[in-house]
């Protein structure tokens, strides 16, 4: 089967840039490797808007913080495009309200990762993410246990990602998030939700059990653009 060129897919990125470029370049891998792609027409039409959005790392989100997503999704709609992919996590707490803003179907990435957890048969988790990604309960599902980070855990997940994204001491980052990880997998966690797309991209080649999330747009990029 083949895709083609008439998908047209918008990319809500930037957020950070580094995930952004990731997640375009893991599309383009799957796709090939799934043997969708015969010539370069047969690549779906990627529209990516990498906007200079606050990273929304904090638990208390203001209205002021949100207005440059919503701007860039609108700028994407006008280009009307299939649907949307918004490569960070944190965001999709708002996802009913900016689905609310555009006419463009924007994948709900909570919907995704309750999907695969029940596809894989988990039923311990770890979730990783923003401080209110974590406690306003973005990956809490019924029938699921999830072990979450202390307070402490929280804001050291925070600055790594703050720090991650303006290139400081990057493998550092990586190790300290790793070690919050392996406490947790101790623990009990079957999987970790990798619930910020920082995270993906520090621990891609980690050999730890986990549920990522560029991966999961990815796949449910690609199954839209084979509707």
């Amino acid at each position: 089967m083949i895709i083609g060129g008439n998908s047209r897919i918008g990319v809500l990125g930037g957020i950070g840039p580094e995930a952004t470029a990731e997640f375009y370049s893991r599309l383009i891998k799957r796709l090939q490797e799934r043997g969708f792609i015969k010539s370069n027409t047969d690549f779906p039409q990627i529209l990516i808007n990498s906007i200079p959005a606050p990273e929304l790392i904090h638990e208390d989100i203001s209205e002021q913080e949100l207005e440059p997503y919503i701007r860039g999704l609108k700028e994407l709609d006008k280009f009307k495009v299939d649907f949307i992919v918004m490569v960070c996590n944190t965001i999709h707490l708002y996802y009913d309200r900016l689905q609310k803003e555009i006419k463009t179907p924007i994948i709900d990435l909570r919907h995704e990762i309750k999907q695969a957890l029940k596809k894989k048969g988990i039923r311990y988790v770890l979730i990783l993410g923003t401080a209110s990604t974590i406690k306003q309960g973005l990956y809490r599902f019924r029938d699921i246990k999830s072990f979450e980070p202390s307070k402490k855990e929280i804001k050291q997940l925070t600055d790594a990602i703050f720090n991650f994204n303006t290139g400081l001491h990057k493998e550092l980052q990586t190790q300290k998030v790793l070690k919050i990880c392996k406490k947790y997998q101790i623990e009990g966690a079957e999987s970790i939700i990798l619930g910020c797309t920082e995270f993906a991209v520090m621990l891609k080649s980690k050999h730890i059990s986990k549920i990522d999330t560029i991966d999961i747009l990815i796949e449910a990029a690609i199954s839209r653009c084979l509707l």
